[in-house]
């Protein structure tokens, strides 16, 4: 049974593309188009919007790549913050690289590299600028301006966005991206709009924003999903004043482009002549809100990703060993928000109980598309994860559960190769080691082939385990686009892990 689909994928990308084109039309000359969320590898946006794609936006632009060119903001602090991409596993610098490796792929120009919040003392950014230009890309500093988004008269001034070292662009529509939020695309984009009117090019600013979602309410799920993602930024949903008290419209933006817009507006009006927008939700160009098409189902998502992301917080502090619980007390607030609780994610109690069951022993469970739960606990030949793994392809493709699709002397062989040649003290299967033994043994088991056939059908399908995934697993239920929760705990106390 596939994922139930609640967002019209086509739809979208005929409307963004259009509304776009039309904010084009309206600026007449450059426009430069800041990136809320991410471009590409959406992948937050593919999980609350069953249908979305990770690949949405970027295949939107497409139609009009000869038009687009691609400039990547990363924040310095982030560099020396060693900061990760949660959903891919990677640090902030590696993932400009990526980025860039694949917008190169699809036929767009990506050459400029903005390193925003730059200081001389960060030798990390040093570091990584030096490392941009001997790939041969074009890096600029933007610093920090002191009072910004208060002090309009510095910010819009020589001392302020003059000061920053300007992005040479040739085409007429700069899509401004970054690979997560925080990365000063906002900044980047209007010192770019304030250098070219000085240079007598005429410019002008938009943003492409995912979330919120402007005409949904307020704390519809979608848009609290939103804020449980910014618990590391503490952004907040709040009513567009804006917006209302110009157009009597209630409409839905966040914190920060509320808090920035007295500045935005005037920086504009100085440097462009003009006022063309009256409100934060005037300048997106958000066409999301349109294309659902299933709002319970898009509902129903969203609750699931709140929860995950509560108890990814959680499962954060733990790793960390830290006392301070600020990020996972503010996701527990979206929690309430919501009117959800960890009670909600039907996979949560069949883990626990798992592990209830078996004195203690790591439990694992998974809900099917269809809504069929399936579990694993750990055994003496596989972890709970790689137990349950095993059940739930042996479900989808219809084999007796009492059926071995791995025989122990099939799995002995690897067991002493860990313990015995590769210095593991856990013999126990990982998921990677019972898709590779599940791969040799299709060779020759119709069974085995069967089972492996269902491998994608596993995408989508929420799975919690009653203590926290090692690295093996995590990347291996990430790879396969499997939502993975994990109680804050470790099955057994050790002071040294090993990543």
């Amino acid at each position: 049974m596939t994922q139930a689909i609640g967002f019209d994928r086509e739809k979208y990308i005929e409307l963004q593309s259009e509304h776009i084109q039309q904010r084009r039309d309206e600026i007449g000359g450059k426009l430069y188009l800041e990136m809320g969320g991410k471009l590409f590898d959406d992948n937050h946006a593919a999980r609350i919007l069953p249908g979305f794609t990770p690949d949405n936006k970027i295949a939107m632009l497409e139609h009009i790549k000869n038009d687009v060119e691609i400039i990547v903001c990363i924040n310095s602090r982030d560099l020396e913050r060693g900061k990760v991409r949660a959903d891919l596993g990677i640090t902030y610098d590696e993932d400009v690289l990526r980025l860039i490796d694949v917008f190169r792929d699809r036929g767009f120009l990506a050459q400029n590299v903005v390193m925003t919040h730059f200081e001389d003392s960060n030798q990390r950014a040093w570091e990584f600028k030096d490392r941009l230009e001997n790939l041969g890309l074009t890096v600029k500093r933007h610093f920090i301006i002191e009072g910004y988004p208060a002090n309009v008269d510095r910010i819009v001034s020589e001392d302020g966005f003059g000061r920053n070292e300007h992005v040479e662009t040739t085409r007429d529509l700069i899509v401004v991206t970054a690979p997560g939020p925080g990365s000063g695309k906002l900044a980047t984009a209007l010192s770019q709009v304030y250098q070219d009117n000085k240079l007598g090019i005429r410019a002008g600013y938009a943003k492409f924003e995912t979330f919120p979602v402007w005409n949904l309410p307020l704390e519809h799920p979608v848009n609290l999903a939103y804020e449980a993602a910014t618990v590391d930024l503490n952004d907040s949903n709040v009513i567009d004043h804006y917006h209302l008290r110009a157009h009597g419209e209630s409409t839905v933006n966040y914190n920060r482009d509320v808090d920035a817009f007295p500045m935005l507006k005037t920086m504009l009006a100085r440097v462009t002549g003009t006022e063309p927008y009256q409100s934060p939700t005037d300048m997106g160009v958000n066409m999301v809100g349109m294309c659902i098409t299933d709002d319970q189902v898009c509902r129903d998502a969203s609750i699931q990703e709140i929860i995950r992301r509560y108890y990814k917080e959680l499962v954060t502090e733990a790793k960390s060993a830290t006392t301070d619980t600020t990020q996972s007390d503010r996701a527990a607030v979206v929690m309430s928000k919501a009117g959800c609780s960890t009670a909600d994610r039907p996979v949560v109690a069949p883990a626990l109980e798992v592990e209830a069951a078996t004195d203690g022993l790591p439990g694992a469970a998974m809900q099917l598309h269809d809504g069929t739960i399936i579990t694993g606990k750990t055994s003496d030949l596989l972890g709970c994860s790689a137990a349950m793994l095993l059940n739930a392809l042996k479900h989808l493709a219809g084999i007796d559960p009492e059926v071995h699709l791995l025989s122990p002397e099939a799995i002995e062989p690897i067991q002493t190769l860990k313990t015995r040649h590769l210095g593991s003290t856990n013999p126990r299967l990982h998921t990677d080691e019972v898709l590779i033994a599940l791969s040799v043994s299709a060779s020759h088991s119709q069974d085995a082939r069967n089972a492996l056939a269902q491998v994608r059908g596993l995408a989508g399908c929420n799975v919690h385990t009653s203590t926290i995934l090692g690295s093996v697993d995590e990347d291996i239920f990430r790879n396969l686009g499997v939502l993975v929760t994990s109680e804050p705990k470790y099955w057994k106390k050790r002071l040294y892990r090993k990543s």
